[in-house]
This record gives structure tokens, C-alpha cells and sequence, in this order.
């Protein structure tokens, strides 16, 4: 393992919150040492608890996750947040990501915050994400909150990576809910209608009831809660339903069965990741594909038989390539 590696994670254990940042970027840039990084922390940083918050664009999620960290803070819990913002078509940064929306627990030396850039992630979670969760984790932190670029309700990835989710939601989404049942609807642990000041909450509300009431195969009913978080209105409550669903997830043994397939989904994702480094990797293959384009685009072959002989090349089996034909 190279010495700055061995000092960084020397670092995140005690706490020290530039070598924290430093591990976290090299995890967003993937430099080398990552690997090692994540795999020195992974055991370390597997017990904070991972709450997710998620909703549509312009539901109020920044200034929600500002008071429930505020809230948190209040009972000196120590809170890692991480705000996965659009990346910028340009630079691949954050578009949003600063520290206005949190004013009450930015300079909190309680708080982490790191805002990180989906890069091209469509599930509304930037792919680094659970890696920087570990790394935060092994500083020791309580609990790590995630807050979700809002995008469609069926891409949305968050729930594979949080032991609690948060779907956030207005009252003007009523109009849409329907649409909702596939995607939002279904990852939900506890849903909250923010802004409830407005015309149409207490409408949205008894609907969401009504449709959660007739979901099949849930063991547990998602509380349905109202808040205005401009104002710190129904935090408590909010704060107190979480709480509550992470003892249910520890008592009913459900935390420990996500927490097992949010592993498996990790390591399948290394291996995915690996494979396609090696096989792109190699110039040759991308020789082989650049040659195969014009006959692709002219007929004489198929975008199925230049992969199972790209995959073929790269010594992966090439039966599977595509799928059965």
C-alpha cells in the first residue's frame, strides 16, 4: 500500500477532516489507490446509519436535510452529508454544489458536508457515492445523510444505498401521483409532504395514504408526514420517524437483508467496472471496433456479433454476449 494512502486512512480514522476530503477525492477521481483506500475502511465504515432523502427538483430537500442535521446536531450526534448535485456538461462538477442551502450546520465542525457531481449517474445517485458513504462512515460519524438530485421517479438508485428512505414530495405533486406508483412510490420508507402550507396538502396527503394502503408485499406501512421546513415545522416528527424505522429495520432484521444487498450490488459493480477497464484497455479492442463500424452501419454485420467477438478477444465468453439469439 503506498505511504499517502496508509497516512490517509491513519487520518480518516482520527477523525482528521483534511485527510477525509483528500480520500474522497481520490475516490470521485478514482486515482490510484482507491481500492486499497475503500477496502482498509470498508469494515470501519459499515455501521454508520445511511439516511436517504429524495424527491422531485424543487421539493425543498436541501433546507429539509438542513434541519434534520440541525435537528441532530442538538442531541450532539456527529452527521456526514453528501449532496449529489447535476454535474455541469462542461466541467463535470457539481452545478449546485456549495454549502448556501445548509447555513445552520455549515461550519459546524460536527458536520461533513460534501457536495459530489453525478457525473452521468441516472439513478439520481453520482456513482462515487457509496465509497465516499464508507469514508465517512469510518470517521466515526453517526449517521450519514444522502441527499438525491431530483430526477425520474424509476431511475432513482438511492434506495439501494440507504438503510432509510426519505421521498420528499409538494403539494402541487398531486397532480402526478399516479405516476409516482412505480417509481418514487415504491422506494419509499417515509414520505413527507414539505411546503404543507400550501393549497392541496391535506388532499395529497389522504391520496398517498390510500395507495400505500393497497401496496402488497410490504411488511411495514410508510408513515406519510407534513412539514415546512423553512420554518422548522414538523421536524420533530420527521426525526422521531426515522429513528423509529431504523429500530423496526434492526429489531425485524430487514437492516441487515438491505445491508446484504447493498453489498452484493457493490461488488457486482466492481466486477462489472473491471471487466469493461480491462477490455477497453486493451487497443487492440478498440482497433477491432473502430474497423467493424462501417459494416455495422452498411449491413454486412450486427452490433451482436461485433461484441461477442470483442468480448471473445478480451477472453470473456462470448455466448453471452447480448444475450441468447
Amino acid at each position: 500500500m503506498p505511504a499517502i494512502i496508509a497516512d490517509i486512512i491513519t487520518g480518516i480514522r482520527t477523525g482528521d477532516r483534511r485527510a477525509t476530503a483528500r480520500a474522497i477525492s481520490i475516490v470521485e477521481d478514482a486515482r490510484p489507490g482507491k481500492a486499497e483506500l475503500i477496502a482498509s475502511l470498508f469494515g470501519a465504515g459499515n455501521g454508520a446509519f445511511i439516511c436517504g432523502i429524495t424527491g422531485p427538483s424543487g421539493a425543498g430537500k436541501s433546507t429539509l436535510v438542513d434541519q434534520l442535521a440541525h435537528h441532530a446536531r442538538e442531541r450532539d450526534e456527529q452527521l456526514g452529508v453528501i449532496c449529489v448535485d447535476p454535474s455541469s456538461p462542461f466541467s463535470g462538477g457539481a452545478l449546485l454544489g456549495d454549502r448556501i442551502r445548509l447555513r445552520s450546520i455549515a461550519t459546524d465542525p460536527g458536520v461533513f458536508i460534501r457536495s459530489m457531481a453525478t457525473r452521468g449517474s441516472r439513478g439520481g445517485l453520482a456513482r462515487a457515492a457509496r465509497e465516499v458513504i464508507t469514508i465517512l462512515g469510518a470517521t466515526g460519524v453517526d449517521r450519514v445523510i444522502v441527499e438525491t438530485v431530483g430526477v425520474g421517479q424509476i431511475e432513482l438508485d438511492i434506495a439501494e444505498a440507504a438503510d432509510t428512505t426519505v421521498v420528499v414530495l409538494v403539494p402541487e405533486s398531486g397532480d402526478g401521483i399516479q405516476a409516482m406508483k412505480a417509481g418514487l412510490m415504491e422506494i419509499g420508507d417515509i414520505f413527507v409532504i414539505n411546503k404543507a402550507d400550501r393549497d392541496g396538502a391535506a388532499g395529497l396527503r389522504l391520496e398517498l395514504e390510500s395507495i400505500l394502503a393497497l401496496r402488497q408485499g410490504r411488511d411495514r406501512q410508510p408513515a406519510v408526514l407534513t412539514t415546512i421546513a423553512n420554518r422548522g415545522e414538523g421536524i420533530e416528527e420527521l426525526a422521531g420517524a426515522i429513528t423509529e424505522h431504523r429500530a423496526w429495520l434492526e429489531a425485524s432484521g430487514e437492516g441487515q437483508r438491505r445491508r446484504r444487498r447493498r453489498v452484493a450490488a457493490y461488488v457486482k459493480e466492481i466486477v462489472q467496472e473491471t471487466i469493461m477497464e480491462r477490455l477497453w484497455d486493451e487497443e487492440s479492442i478498440e482497433l477491432s471496433l473502430d474497423a467493424e463500424l462501417d459494416r455495422i452501419i452498411a449491413g454486412e454485420t450486427d452490433p451482436f456479433a461485433v461484441a461477442r467477438h470483442i468480448m471473445s478477444s478480451g477472453g470473456l465468453n462470448e455466448d453471452r454476449a447480448g444475450g441468447e439469439r
